[in-house]
């Protein structure tokens, strides 16, 4: 159910599978004049925190590391992707962080009398619970067979890693039936452009 709001900037939420394109879309909304909140790029700054970081040691140890001190992504990925009680330890860790400093984020542009509003780009809106956040939300859909060539170009993932992703994730038909609006990344990057154009000239015509 779309949130109204009072007087403020449309918080646009954009979820969708894993290499449909939630990023690109964002983009554009961003080349509309919204202030673009980047959730996956929070939770990778997180993890350069000295707290969050103790956390993470005293949970998975020293194999959870880089030889340089930092969290490893990629051997963080490979266990708590792989394990559904694991990926529940490391979201307890960084949802209720990344969750505050989304909220701050909105705030601030909602403040910002250039910006026209929020792009808030977060993979795990729904399983997160920050949906309560949007004032909108936005479905990125793409054939499975394009998703998965697409991250295994632009992330070199195998098969196994997209899929493990997409498992730890709930499932597109739910994802889709929550958002209010559905964006088509099927074809090319100047379709796409065009239904965002279209989508944010309704977004504000609406309210």
């Amino acid at each position: 159910m779309k949130v109204r709001r009072t007087g403020g900037k449309p918080v646009i939420g954009i979820v969708g599978g894993v290499g449909a394109g939630k990023s690109t879309a964002a983009g554009e909304f961003v080349a509309l004049g919204c202030r673009l909140v980047d959730a996956d790029k929070i939770g990778h700054e997180l993890l350069g925190e000295p707290d969050v970081q103790a956390e993470i040691r005293r949970r998975w140890g020293d194999e959870a590391f880089a030889p340089d001190g930092q969290v490893s992504r990629r051997a963080l990925a490979e266990v708590v992707f792989n394990s559904p009680a694991e990926l529940e330890a490391l979201n307890a860790i960084l949802h209720p962080r990344i969750r505050r400093r989304t909220a701050q984020a909105i705030a601030e542009a909602q403040g910002d009398a250039s910006v026209a509003g929020v792009a808030l780009d977060a993979a795990v809106m729904f399983e997160a619970g920050w949906d309560d956040l949007c004032t909108h939300r936005v479905f990125v859909a793409a054939p499975a067979v394009e998703r998965q060539r697409r991250v295994a170009e632009s992330r070199r993932w195998s098969v196994e890693a997209w899929r493990a992703r997409e498992k730890s994730q709930i499932s597109l038909d739910i994802k889709a039936g929550r958002c209010e609006y559905t964006l088509d990344n099927r074809f090319s990057a100047s379709f796409l452009h065009e239904q965002v154009r279209l989508l944010f000239h309704r977004i504000r015509q609406e309210d």
